[in-house]
């Protein structure tokens, strides 16, 4: 039986940093093929370059060697407007650092990729407001970053992400900041969507709790894949 395409893949994948003249090798020889539906998660220690692939893998950054590949597409190919749209139509993304608009509210956030795809704002509105409901958010929509707490950026930045229901979602350390009750519940919700849906997710994580869930677990080490472990999740 022939096995489908790969919905987001790596091939010789490399990323080299040149600073002060010293070069840094990030990651090497990267072979990696994503198939649609999954939920995989990408391990290792600080430094094994997890982030770094995410980045790579999500068309946030230009990798010195190989290629990333989105639905059969050369990401390498494409111009910076056409990436932009890429990002927009076909990808979510959850950062360990929430990468909020501190200046929209919490439901101005969540739609705002929305806006961008000329969504109606009624719509776009709705959407924001069932999203905050799920992650336990509702009546939070009008406050700002700034007025929340962590634990509540990180889980408005997971709504986000989910807010234009996109193929494929990244993303980076989404519980670093979330109590163990409330990370399993949003990882529930990750895990409902992505066989309702097929939302594909690809994660990197320390968390034991992101790591048993996950259905393979991609380990790095020095910047190259030490193993591949498959996993039937929870």
């Amino acid at each position: 039986m022939t096995e489908k395409p790969a919905t987001l893949e790596a091939k010789g994948l490399g990323k080299t940093y040149q600073t002060r003249g010293v070069e840094t090798c990030a990651l090497s020889g990267i072979d990696l093929a994503i198939h649609e539906g999954e939920f995989t998660a990408l391990a290792g220690p600080s430094g094994s370059g997890k982030t770094t692939l995410l980045n790579l893998m999500g068309a946030l950054d230009l990798p010195t060697g190989g290629e990333v590949r989105l639905d059969g597409e050369l990401l390498a190919a494409l111009g910076p407007a056409e990436l932009s749209q890429l990002r927009l139509h076909k990808l979510g993304f959850i950062f360990q650092a929430y990468n909020l608009i501190p200046v929209f509210s919490a439901a101005e956030n969540i739609e705002f990729v929305m806006e961008l795809q000329g969504i109606p704002r009624g719509e776009r509105r709705a959407r924001a407001l069932e999203l905050l409901e799920q992650v336990e958010l509702g009546g939070l929509g009008d406050k700002r970053p700034l007025e929340m707490s962590g634990g509540q950026q990180q889980r408005v930045a997971v709504a986000r992400a989910l807010a234009s229901r996109p193929r494929v979602i990244l993303a980076d350390e989404p519980t670093a900041n979330l109590d163990s009750k409330t990370a399993i519940r949003l990882l529930d919700l990750m895990l409902d969507l992505n066989q309702s849906e097929a939302t594909t997710f690809l994660f990197s994580s320390h968390d034991p709790l992101v790591l048993e869930r996950a259905r393979r677990r991609v380990w790095l080490r020095d910047g190259g894949i030490d193993r591949i472990e498959e996993g039937a999740g929870s």
